[in-house]
């Protein structure tokens, strides 16, 4: 497993990461045993970029990712993530990124994942309502005390970026990239590349429709999040099942799935570009991890893309757009 290097403070992670999320919710049902062996066969597999949330659960997957790494902590780039208000039983109670409420996340999520330090340290979605040089004001004093060493956004919108990294540099940004979703490459990734900071790219399989194992809405579990995306729903799901196929022949000619293609697809983007997959399968996670051994010619990357040109993918990304590029 290759690094790559994620903005110019120095922090270094293999070049595919590992998303938590659906380990704990979303995705149908949990195997917390079988979710740790998964972080644990990454981990001897190459990849050290680990990444959750606190509010996936709520609360209870900072636990789960913090169990399983508690014996090899200094293997893992952790990163987290505040900002996204949840109550206990689950409810959602909107975006914050006061100052206090910065300092009270850190110091629960460290608890949580029973560390001291947080690697990269992401606000999960903007503010609206706070300035957001107050917020990265605040996460600059964590990496001062040493509760945090490189920081992040997610979901955000150039001209914000920019505000931000004004007030700390800013190494990594956090946003769904996938050949299905291609706007980062219209304003977000130039921006980045001006300011000299890494892109992680979430979702790469547009949250499984690439792996070609999705292809109707009861392919999904009856609890499943995603019968909620527009992406997911009647003809819009028809509509991206037929670009699938087009990943899928090509990934039969390179003897390798349309998971991998995808990923590797990705990885051709830049050496900026870590995309970060998610799985709770020890099974999915050595398919997905093949694609750091696919070299992708220029010609195969410009095929890919025109298999599912920009802004081919049927539906909305969220039910909601409101909350992101903000």
């Amino acid at each position: 497993m290759e690094k790559r290097k994620i903005g110019e403070q120095g922090l270094v992670v293999s070049e595919l990461g590992l998303g938590c999320m659906g380990m704990s919710e979303f995705y149908g049902e949990r195997d917390d045993a079988e979710s740790i062996a998964t972080i644990h066969r990454a981990l001897e597999l190459g990849i050290d970029f680990v990444d959750t949330a606190d509010m996936y659960g709520p609360f209870t997957n900072e636990e789960l990712v913090g169990r399983a790494i508690r014996d090899r902590r200094d293997r893992v780039v952790l990163a987290t993530k505040f900002g996204n208000k949840r109550g206990p039983g689950g409810s959602f109670l909107g975006v914050s990124g006061r100052p206090e409420y910065v300092r009270q996340c850190v110091d629960d999520s460290l608890r949580r994942l029973g560390t001291d330090h947080i690697d990269l340290y992401y606000q999960h979605r903007v503010d609206p309502r706070t300035p957001i040089e107050e917020t990265v004001g605040a996460m600059a004093d964590l990496v001062r005390q040493g509760k945090v060493r490189y920081l992040g956004l997610s979901e955000a919108a150039p001209a914000t970026i920019r505000r931000a990294h004004a007030v700390h540099p800013i190494s990594a940004l956090q946003t769904e990239y996938s050949i299905f979703s291609r706007e980062p490459e219209e304003e977000i990734l130039p921006t980045l590349r001006d300011l000299g900071i890494g892109f992680v790219a979430y979702s790469p399989l547009g949250r499984g429709v690439l792996t070609g194992r999705i292809k109707r809405p009861d392919s999904l579990g009856p609890n499943d999040r995603r019968h909620a995306f527009p992406r997911f729903q009647g003809e819009n799901l028809a509509k991206n099942v037929s670009l699938v196929e087009g990943i899928e022949r090509i990934a039969t000619e390179k003897r390798t799935t349309p998971a991998a293609l995808a990923l590797a697809w990705l990885l051709a983007q830049g050496d900026d570009v870590v995309p970060l997959f998610g799985t709770k399968r020890r099974t999915y996670l050595e398919e997905n991890i093949a694609a750091a051994k696919i070299d992708l010619s220029s010609a195969d990357v410009a095929r890919i893309a025109a298999v599912a040109p920009r802004g081919a993918a049927a539906g909305e990304r969220y039910p909601d757009m409101s909350h992101v590029n903000r």
